[in-house]
């Protein structure tokens, strides 16, 4: 029997809901430890805001498992932040405890990384140059990722994620293409054991271009990319008019569909199954999944938040993490 895997766990953004979404978690038996990173006291003020226990212990400590008790790596802000109003002064541990949460998992203290929400504009405002957590765990380890979001109906991979609508056509390239459809094919079959994945890839213009009339990216090069590729036996669909590739009837056909860019997908997926819907890093040397949602300032504090994503996030990581742990025999 493989032990149970070791999760990061960070809050994110401490005004936002993220602290009491985490306090919710820990009042339920997970079939991985979880080792939050973040706040000691944000975490105490959120329990005691939404009315609920919780126990901070050291991660070395054996009573970890349980309900109301969460073992934590402590990262303290730099000044205290009120529930609904963003601190720009924290945007620096607010990412070290990202770094650090993932440092650990480089180093096999951990096994799986799961993030709540954080607030770009704060971060931005705090002086840190932030376009995503994607982009900062890829820097971080060094390597190319694709970002993916899923729910129980669909998954979606992006070619492009945080780019302005007018700069996405240049960044449409054969090899980042192949570079995402390869980072996305071994994750199906690693990750998700499917064998042979079926991968439906978009067009980028509408109607995927109608044979030129509406741009040339798909005949210049999508398709010539798409051919190639089919030459391994892998099972690829497209380029699509994504305007009807997310119907019911051809979803079933699909493992996972490739869109363009960050709205082309997103908003299908997630007004199918907003939330359970998760977001994931593929590529990195272990799991990450984050929750699909926003810091949520108005609800910060007020105990309404809605913990669905984020229990999604940590059953997919734990999923996740499990398998890699079973297949590479870790200890």
């Amino acid at each position: 029997m493989t032990r149970r895997p070791r999760l990061a766990l960070v809050p994110g953004e401490p005004a936002g809901i993220g602290p009491e979404l985490v306090v919710r978690a820990a009042q339920r038996d997970w079939d991985a430890q979880l080792i939050a990173y973040g706040d000691r006291d944000t975490l105490l003020r959120a329990a005691d805001a939404i009315g609920l226990p919780l126990r901070l212990i050291s991660p070395n400590d054996p009573s970890a498992a349980g309900p109301g008790r969460l073992a934590l790596v402590e990262i303290p802000p730099i000044t205290t932040s009120r529930f609904g109003h963003p601190e720009p002064r924290n945007a620096r541990t607010t990412i070290a405890a990202l770094e650090t949460a993932a440092n650990a998992c480089l180093q096999g203290l951990c096994d799986g990384l799961v993030t709540g929400p954080v607030n770009k504009a704060a971060i931005n405002d705090g002086g840190i140059p932030y376009t995503g957590t994607t982009e900062l765990l890829a820097a971080q380890a060094r390597c190319d990722v694709v970002m993916m979001l899923a729910n129980d109906i669909v998954r979606v991979a992006l070619a492009t994620t945080h780019l302005p609508l007018r700069e996405v056509a240049d960044a449409i390239t054969a090899e980042g293409l192949e570079r995402t459809l390869r980072i996305l094919h071994a994750a199906l079959r690693e990750d998700f054991g499917i064998a042979a994945p079926r991968i439906a890839v978009l067009g980028l213009n509408p109607h995927a271009g109608e044979d030129g009339h509406l741009g040339r990216e798909e005949l210049d090069i999508v398709i010539p990319l798409l051919e190639r590729l089919r030459g391994e036996d892998w099972t690829l669909i497209g380029p699509l008019p994504a305007d009807t590739a997310f119907l019911p009837s051809r979803l079933t056909g699909f493992d996972a569909v490739l869109a363009m860019y960050h709205d082309q997908g997103l908003p299908v997926l997630k007004y199918s199954g907003f939330e359970r819907a998760v977001n994931l890093t593929l590529g990195l040397p272990y799991p990450r999944v984050a929750v699909d949602h926003g810091t949520a300032l108005a609800l910060a504090g007020r105990g309404i938040a809605d913990p669905s994503s984020l229990f999604a996030a940590i059953d997919t990581c734990t999923r996740l993490a499990a398998a890699r742990i079973a297949r590479t025999g870790v200890a």
